[in-house]
C-alpha cells in the first residue's frame, strides 16, 4: 500500500508526530496499543493507515471492528477510510435504522473493516450476519465513553464473542480512569500518551465571560452571535427541548442555524451537520451529543448557553474548535445566579458584545440535494461538471461534495442558489433526469 499516495489524496503533506508515534506502536510490535491525544490531532489517521497494512484486501472476510460510540462518529470514520482510496471495502453499522438493511449491505459489499456501535455489532454478530471467525482486530475509539457503565454489559458480550482476537487499539482523548478487566488488555501492550501534562484546553482557546442581566439568556445569546458576525459557532445545551427552544428563536430572529440532538431521525441528523460542516449554516444548536466524534473543521467559537455538567464534559465541548493548529473562542453566557464552574482552568475575560448591525450574518454557502448517487453511477467529478454545465456554476462557486448510494450533497454559493435551481430543473445527470432542491 503506497501511504504517500494516500496522504496525497488527503492532501496531508506529512503524518504528526502523534501520529509516527502510533504507527510505528501498531506496526513493530504485536501488543496492544492504547492511544490518548487531543481533540482534532488526528487519532482517526494514526490508526487507520497502520492498521490497513496489517489487513488482506484480497481477503472477504471481516478481519477488524471499530467500536465507536454513536452513529455519527461510524459514518464520519467509514467516509475517511473510502477518502483514502486504499482499496479496502468498509461499512458502518448502527441504531436506528433496519437490521435486514445492513445485512443486505454487508452481504453486497463483503467488508474487511466494520464501524459499528455495540448494540448492533453484537446483534449483527448474534444472527450471523458477521462473521466473527476471522476477526483479529479490534479497535475501540472513545474507550473513555464506550467503557462507561452503560455500555459495560454489551462491550463484555462483545469481545466475548471473539474468539480469534488478536490485537487491540484503545483511543481517546481524555484518560479514563482504568480499563475494565474484560477489555483483556495484553500485558505487553503500549500506551501513545499525546495528552498535555496539566493542560485541560488547548491554550489556543482563548475563554470568554458574557453576563446575562436575565436568567433568560436568549437576548444575550442574540447580541454575542450579531457581535462574532459570519463565524461559525456551535451553541451548547443540555436539554433536548432546549435546543429546540433556542433554535427556533434564532430562527426567528434570522439566523441561519442547523440544531442537533439525540431525538432527531438520521436523515434530520445528517442534514444538520452536512449543512453546519459544509458552510450553510454559521450556528449549530446542540446537545452535548454534538461534543464527541465530529470531525467539522474551522469551527470557530463554542457558547456554553447551559453549563458544562462535568469537567470531562466540557473539555470534550470545547475540544470542537482550535483543531490541529487553529485559534478557538470559548464563551460562557452566565445569568444572574450562575458562575463559571470550577473546575475550569484559566482566566474568562469579560466580553461585552458589540453589535452594529440587527441582521445576523448570512451563511457563504447553500446546501442542494441531488437525487442520484453511487448506484446510479454519479461521482463528484460527475456533479461537478452538471453544476458547470447546467447549472452556470464556476468550479470556485462549488465547495463540498457528499455522495452516498442513493443522492449527493453539494455546497454551493449561496447568492448562486437559485439560479443553479432554476437552470436544473428537468436536466439529466449522466443521461437520468435527478431532482435539484436546497437542503432547508
Amino acid at each position: 500500500m503506497d501511504i504517500q499516495k494516500i496522504l496525497d489524496k488527503l492532501r496531508i503533506e506529512q503524518l504528526n508526530e502523534m501520529q509516527q508515534h502510533a504507527a510505528e506502536a501498531i506496526l513493530r510490535s504485536d501488543g496492544d496499543v492504547v492511544l490518548l491525544s487531543p481533540t482534532g490531532t488526528g487519532k482517526t489517521l494514526a490508526y487507520l493507515l497502520p492498521l490497513l497494512q496489517q489487513l488482506d484486501v484480497s481477503s472477504d472476510t471481516v478481519q477488524a471492528l471499530v467500536v465507536v460510540p454513536g452513529r455519527e462518529l461510524a459514518l464520519q470514520t467509514d467516509t475517511v477510510l473510502r477518502d483514502m482510496g486504499s482499496g479496502f471495502r468498509s461499512l458502518s453499522c448502527y441504531g436506528g435504522r433496519a437490521t435486514m438493511d445492513e445485512h443486505r449491505k454487508l452481504k453486497e459489499v463483503k467488508p474487511q473493516i466494520i464501524f459499528g456501535t455495540p448494540g448492533r455489532l453484537n446483534d449483527h454478530l448474534e444472527k450471523e450476519n458477521i462473521s466473527r471467525y476471522g476477526i483479529r482486530w479490534l479497535i475501540i475509539d472513545e474507550f473513555d465513553k464506550c467503557l462507561q457503565m452503560g455500555f459495560h454489559a454489551e462491550m463484555q458480550k462483545l469481545i466475548k464473542g471473539l474468539p480469534g482476537l488478536q490485537r487491540r487499539i484503545l483511543l481517546s482523548a481524555t484518560n479514563a480512569e482504568e480499563i475494565p478487566q474484560f477489555v483483556n488488555l495484553s500485558k505487553k501492550g503500549t500506551l501513545v500518551d499525546f495528552l498535555p501534562e496539566d493542560e485541560q484546553t488547548s491554550e489556543r482557546v482563548t475563554l470568554y465571560e458574557v453576563k446575562s442581566p436575565v436568567k433568560d439568556k436568549l437576548e444575550t445569546l442574540r447580541n454575542l452571535l450579531l457581535s462574532l458576525g459570519d463565524s461559525s459557532s456551535i451553541v451548547f445545551l443540555n436539554y433536548r427541548d432546549s435546543v429546540v427552544r433556542v433554535n427556533n428563536y434564532l430562527c426567528e430572529q434570522g439566523f441561519t442555524t442547523s440544531f442537533f440532538h439525540g431525538g432527531l431521525e438520521q436523515k434530520q441528523r445528517e442534514d444538520a451537520l452536512y449543512r453546519f460542516s459544509n458552510g450553510s449554516a454559521n450556528v449549530m444548536v446542540s446537545t452535548d451529543l454534538a461534543s464527541r466524534g465530529l470531525d467539522i473543521p474551522d469551527i470557530a467559537n463554542i457558547i456554553h448557553y447551559h453549563m458544562p455538567e462535568s469537567e470531562d464534559g466540557y473539555i470534550h465541548r470545547v475540544g470542537r474548535t482550535a483543531r490541529w493548529d487553529k485559534q478557538g473562542r470559548a464563551f460562557f453566557i452566565i445569568g444572574p445566579e450562575e458562575h463559571i464552574p470550577d473546575y475550569v482552568e484559566g482566566e474568562a475575560t469579560a466580553y461585552e458584545p458589540i453589535v452594529n448591525s440587527s441582521t445576523p450574518s448570512a451563511p457563504k454557502m447553500a446546501t442542494l440535494y441531488i437525487g442520484k448517487g453511487k448506484k446510479d453511477k454519479v461521482s463528484k467529478g460527475d456533479i461537478v461538471g452538471f453544476l458547470c454545465k447546467k447549472g452556470g456554476l464556476q468550479s470556485d462557486e462549488i465547495g463540498r461534495i457528499d455522495v452516498t448510494d442513493r443522492y449527493a450533497y453539494v455546497a454551493v454559493k449561496r447568492e448562486k442558489l437559485q439560479q443553479v435551481i432554476r437552470l436544473t430543473q428537468g436536466e439529466k445527470i449522466k443521461g437520468i433526469k435527478t431532482i435539484v432542491e436546497p437542503v432547508r
